[in-house]
């Protein structure tokens, strides 16, 4: 076992205070940008203010879109457009970093909206599959089924006939979603949501990992390890894949929903299914972790983190182990306009390396981008880190 008291520090030629690797692509303009933002994204109480001013003055017709486009939009989104997201990726691919397309587009719920987004991911496959910069796609399942008919069967509850007609679509589409994906040898990875969802998402996770995952990993499941349950899940998940001869495929976050899922365990009167501290969760991360490296010949994983602790463990741990930096089992993956100097250095050094980019239009990419800021703001020191890089690398293009 090989965790942060025993795991052997090994020199690498990675260094995450290398803000000139870290901002490369970045003209004097963009970090100005940046640096404003994440300057406004310090203080939580203006992040939900202009969250909620920016949803309400486009609701209600006011010209902002072109100005939000061209600040937080522009930070962390790709584009509108393909021809402006094919830059991007172009940018990033051109400095060794992958893209993984997130089609961020929030609202209603119903069988049109679901069959459209099915769509949407066949066709991010699709453009996946031309293009090497594109190693993998993503995904939401309540983006192609019911939050509400995930819930109830995750609770084990009986459907209606209609009910079973909707699960059965959403089983369909999540089928030609994976074996579209198998096709193309390109991996989508199903994202982590809500725990009173997560049950039916785990089930159908892993018939489709068991289905299409028997010479690499194709289909990916999520795990959020500020639940404390997650550790021995994936043990479960590693034995079922030894048992049954395919490969899993695991990305591991942190988690997206913390003060949700204390609220709603608070007022439904069950224990909370996060951990009590950060802590812990950071504790729980790193074993992760550590079971993959003793598990990667059966194990592929998705290191979604922008923690520079836990990245420069795994990064230890393969070298104690003799892992060649580009193991084709190991990603390090970051969202678009955070974190760079992580993103960018490790490409640098030859390990593999994406950056979750959203696209979409600018009214309809709001929640995820409201979202996102608000849970940036929580964690703690993130925004700090973010300013201080940029600072330092401003200062940097002075002096030189």
């Amino acid at each position: 076992m090989y965790d942060r008291k025993t795991c052997k520090k090994f020199k690498t030629p990675v260094s995450f205070k290398n803000t000139a690797v870290a901002f490369k692509n970045k003209s004097d303009r963009e970090l100005l940008l940046a640096y404003l933002i994440f300057s406004l994204t310090k203080s939580p109480f203006l992040v939900k203010f202009l969250s909620q001013a920016a949803k309400f003055t486009m609701a209600i017709g006011l010209p902002v879109k072109p100005l939000i486009k061209a600040t937080v939009f522009k930070q962390f989104c790709g584009g509108e457009k393909k021809e402006e997201y094919l830059n991007v990726i172009g940018k990033l691919g051109r400095a060794a970093i992958g893209t993984i397309l997130d089609y961020s587009v929030e609202g209603r719920q119903d069988e049109d909206v679901f069959e459209n987004t099915q769509k949407g991911l066949l066709n991010i496959i699709e453009q996946a599959r031309k293009n090497d910069n594109i190693p993998c796609a993503c995904m939401k399942m309540t983006a192609i089924g019911s939050g509400d008919l995930l819930e109830k069967v995750t609770a084990g509850k009986t459907l209606s006939k209609v009910e079973k007609q909707a699960w059965e679509k959403l089983t369909a589409r999540l089928e030609r979603i994976c074996k579209t994906a198998c096709e193309a040898g390109k991996p989508i990875y199903i994202d982590a949501e809500e725990s009173w969802v997560q049950g039916a998402i785990d089930r159908l996770a892993e018939q489709m990992m068991l289905k299409y995952n028997k010479k690499k990993a194709i289909v990916f499941t999520t795990l959020q390890l500020y639940r404390w349950d997650r550790i021995d899940y994936f043990k479960k998940l590693i034995a079922h894949a030894r048992k049954h001869f395919y490969i899993l495929g695991i990305k591991i976050v942190r988690g997206a929903y913390l003060e949700k899922e204390r609220e709603r365990a608070r007022d439904l009167g069950y224990p909370s299914p996060v951990n009590s501290s950060k802590a812990a969760t950071d504790d729980e991360y790193n074993r992760a972790i550590n079971v993959f490296i003793d598990n990667i010949n059966v194990t592929e994983i998705c290191l979604g983190t922008h923690n520079e602790s836990s990245c420069q463990l795994l990064m230890n741990c393969m070298a104690a182990k003799d892992i060649p930096n580009n193991h084709p089992h190991i990603y390090f993956s970051q969202l678009f306009g955070m974190s760079d100097n992580i993103s960018y250095n490790l490409a640098q050094a030859g390990y593999n390396v994406s950056k979750y980019l959203p696209f979409g239009p600018v009214e309809s990419t709001l929640p995820y981008l409201a979202r996102r800021a608000e849970e940036n703001t929580a964690i703690a020191g993130q925004m700090s880190k973010e300013l201080e890089i940029i600072v330092k690398e401003r200062k940097r293009r002075k002096t030189t």
